[in-house]
């Protein structure tokens, strides 16, 4: 399976619920874009220490280890339309802001903890230190959490060392047995 037949398939699993979910099902653009947008190295190492925070290294490597803010990236050009870049765009430029109001450091010079106490504590309060729509407080970090586990568990990291991974072709066996603790398979 490639990566696109994997990303279509998480799209179906999800119902289809993920921004974006109708590029991936139709494989057309929208017609709707910001038209040169582009995201500068400093822009992928930020989105790349968001993945970290969402989806931190343990035993098995994190979403900073398949280069997630080239994916994420790569999915908000390719398939958002200009109101969802626009809100990408925007969130991640909130998220600076309301952090360093908040914690008077910068997002990239704190530990992935701090990162990640910051996210949770501004998805479950929705309360910010700038002046922000709670709408689309929530809407970034809804299109982060989805960019991250989405480019996460289709990678080749996520897929072989966080769940299990048979290479297909291979038999199918549709009753195997499953003790609670045990990695889920891979797509």
């Amino acid at each position: 399976m490639n990566r696109r037949d994997a990303i279509k398939s998480v799209a179906l699993m999800m119902g289809g619920a993920m921004v974006g979910a109708n590029v991936i099902l139709t494989g057309c653009k929208p017609e709707d874009q910001i038209v040169g947008l582009e995201f500068s190295p400093k822009d992928i190492a930020f989105l790349d220490e968001i993945g970290e925070a969402i989806i931190p290294t343990t035993d098995t490597p994190g979403a900073k280890a398949t280069g997630i803010g080239a994916f994420m990236v790569m999915m908000v050009k390719d398939t958002y339309n200009t109101e969802q870049q626009q809100t990408f765009v925007d969130g991640i430029n909130f998220i600076r802001k309301d952090f360093k109001a908040a914690k008077s450091k910068d997002f990239m010079d704190v530990s992935t903890e701090e990162r990640t106490a910051y996210l949770n504590e501004l998805k479950s309060s929705g309360k910010t230190t700038v002046a922000a729509d709670a709408t689309k407080v929530t809407a970034i970090l809804g299109m982060l959490q989805d960019l991250t586990v989405l480019g996460y568990f289709t990678s080749e990291i996520g897929a072989t060392q966080q769940l299990r991974y048979f290479e297909a072709p291979g038999r199918f066996d549709g009753c195997i047995d499953y003790t609670p603790g045990e990695r889920a398979y891979a797509i």
